[in-house]
């Protein structure tokens, strides 16, 4: 079995959740910060939190768990 899949349910803040939407669209952290109206800095610190929610090291490897985990819409648009 897949340790990682677990059975613990993970959950994201409604901002984390708004930061991994926006980045799995395409949106650089910069702009992120921009949608949002907050520093680089805030984003690059939601990102941190979302990776150790969710064990991972990176923007792909949260987008994928966090997709397989249901906690971001999957947008149809991707591929």
């Amino acid at each position: 079995m897949n340790s990682e899949a677990g059975t613990k349910k993970v959950k994201l803040t409604p901002t984390e959740v708004k930061v991994l939407s926006l980045i799995a669209q395409g949106h650089s952290s910069k702009s992120v910060a921009e949608l949002l109206t907050v520093s680089k800095r805030t984003v690059d610190f939601h990102l941190a939190n979302i990776y150790e929610k969710l064990q991972v090291k990176n923007r792909v490897q949260a987008l994928r768990a966090a997709s397989r985990q249901g906690l971001i819409p999957q947008d149809p648009m991707f591929g």
